[in-house]
């Protein structure tokens, strides 16, 4: 559905070693840049995610009410996402990584916030 999706960062370094870390762990290879407007790009057959200063100028700010999920093949891979991610700098946030019920089916789900703030999820679908 998505070609791709931009997130806002301040510390573009310190964003750029948390995704190469938790989307690593998922095992998307490290971001590709800086592109000539400073923005870092991780690519995938289905799509891209890109990170980097807001065009306009202002500080980057977290979208409240924001989720952005990334697909894990494997439920190990959800607690390797979440691992790296805290490791890189990322914050752990809701619930442990694990097991949800949803109105979907099972899904095994790890929250983490970015270093600017950005909430992000790995998720893998049960069954």
């Amino acid at each position: 559905m998505f070609t791709h999706v931009t997130v806002g960062a301040n510390d573009i370094e310190a964003s750029r070693k948390f995704y190469d870390a938790a989307l690593g762990a998922l095992g998307v290879e490290a971001g590709q840049g800086p592109d000539p407007k400073g923005r870092y790009w991780w690519r995938t057959l289905r799509g891209s995610f890109g990170v980097g200063a807001p065009i306009d100028g202002d500080p980057a700010c977290h979208a409240n009410g924001g989720t952005i999920g990334f697909a894990a093949k494997t439920p190990e891979m959800v607690q390797a996402f979440h691992d790296a991610g805290v490791a890189a700098g990322g914050h752990a946030i809701e619930d442990p990584p694990g097991e949800r019920q949803s109105p979907f089916g099972p899904m095994i789900l790890a929250y983490l916030r970015d270093p600017s703030g950005n909430k992000i999820v790995a998720m893998h679908r049960v069954g």
